[in-house]
């Protein structure tokens, strides 16, 4: 994942920052605890696409 990419995305519901998971493949927005994947090394930033983070799991 390019980090200038990761300088400038942010979460497109809330607008907040994003974390980078390198190993889920995956950008975690802690606001809304979403995980927005990344496939074939590009964001699919959609709504819909996003994963609900669990309620019990640790967002760092």
């Amino acid at each position: 994942m390019d980090t200038r990419l990761l300088d400038i995305l942010v979460c497109p519901i809330c607008k907040g920052p994003l974390l980078y998971r390198k190993a889920e493949q995956e950008l975690i927005c802690k606001a809304d605890r979403l995980g927005f994947p990344i496939r074939d090394g590009i964001p699919v930033m959609l709504e819909e696409d996003a994963r609900k983070l669990d309620p019990l799991e640790e967002v760092e």
